[in-house]
C-alpha cells in the first residue's frame, strides 16, 4: 500500500478501478496470476466450506466462539474451512479449524483498514482483487456460512445467491448464522422482495437460518457428502 509523505494512502493506488487504463494491460497478467494461483493450490482441496462474517468481531462474542465451533466441528468431520483469511470471524473460523488438525485456509486481501492475515490459517493465500478471491470462494467450496458481518459478508452473499438463482452454479447448503441478526433481513426479503414479486418463493429455499453450532455440522453433513 503507497503512503504519501504524510503518512496518509495515496488514493490514486486505493481506488486501483477507476486508474485502470486501455495502457494498463499488464495488470492483466497480474489477475492471471492470482487465478493460477489460487487454482493450482486449491484444486486438491477435500470438501470444503467457505465461513464468512465481520472482521470487528471480537473474540469475547458469541459469534466468534459460534464460528470457531462450527469450524472445528467441520474440520473433525473431514471438511477443510475457507475464510477470508483477516481477523474477526476469519480469524474465528481458521482457528476453530486449525486446532481440529484439519485444512484451515485464509483467502487474504489487502485493504487500506482492518484486513491482517490471522495466525490460524495454515494455507494461506494472498489477492489484490476482490473478483479473484471471490471466485476462489465459490468454486471451491460446497456450503457457505454466514455469521453476522457487514457489507463484505452482505456482497459475498448475495453474490453467491444470485449465482444459484441464475443458474451459473449448482445450488449448493447457504446457512446463516443467528435469527437475531439475519431475521429481520429475511422478513424484509418476505414482506418487500417475495409480496411485491421481485423473487419467486423457490428462491426462499437456497438458504437457512440456524442458531445451534451443532445443527449446522450436521445439516453440512448431511448435505455435504465426503
Amino acid at each position: 500500500m503507497k503512503l504519501t509523505k504524510h503518512g496518509a494512502i495515496d488514493e490514486r493506488q486505493q481506488y486501483w478501478l477507476d486508474h485502470f487504463k486501455s495502457g494498463d494491460s499488464w495488470r492483466l497478467f497480474r489477475i492471471m496470476s492470482e487465478f493460477v494461483d489460487g487454482f493450482d493450490t486449491l484444486a486438491v482441496l477435500p470438501p470444503a466450506v467457505s465461513i464468512f462474517g465481520s472482521a470487528r468481531t471480537r473474540p469475547e462474542d458469541h459469534y466468534y466462539r459460534m464460528a470457531e465451533e462450527i469450524a472445528y466441528g467441520l474440520a473433525k468431520a473431514g471438511y477443510a474451512v475457507i475464510t477470508g483469511g483477516g481477523p474477526g470471524i476469519m480469524e474465528a473460523a481458521n482457528k476453530g479449524a486449525a486446532e481440529a488438525g484439519g485444512i484451515s485456509i485464509g483467502l487474504n486481501i489487502s485493504l487500506p483498514f482492518e484486513q491482517e492475515p490471522n495466525e490460524y490459517a495454515n494455507l494461506p493465500l494472498n489477492f489484490k482483487y476482490f473478483f479473484v478471491r471471490k471466485v476462489m470462494f465459490i468454486k471451491y467450496a460446497m456450503a457457505f456460512i454466514g455469521m453476522p458481518g457487514g457489507f463484505g459478508t452482505l456482497d459475498e452473499l448475495f453474490e453467491s445467491l444470485t449465482l444459484i438463482q441464475t443458474r451459473r452454479i449448482k445450488a449448493f447448503p447457504i446457512i446463516l448464522c443467528g435469527s437475531d441478526f439475519w431475521g429481520g433481513m429475511v422478513d424484509w426479503i418476505k414482506q418487500e422482495m417475495l409480496a411485491t414479486g421481485k423473487i419467486s418463493e423457490d428462491d426462499l429455499l437456497f438458504f437457512q437460518v440456524m442458531d445451534d453450532p451443532e445443527e449446522v455440522v450436521t445439516y453440512i453433513r448431511r448435505t455435504v457428502i465426503i
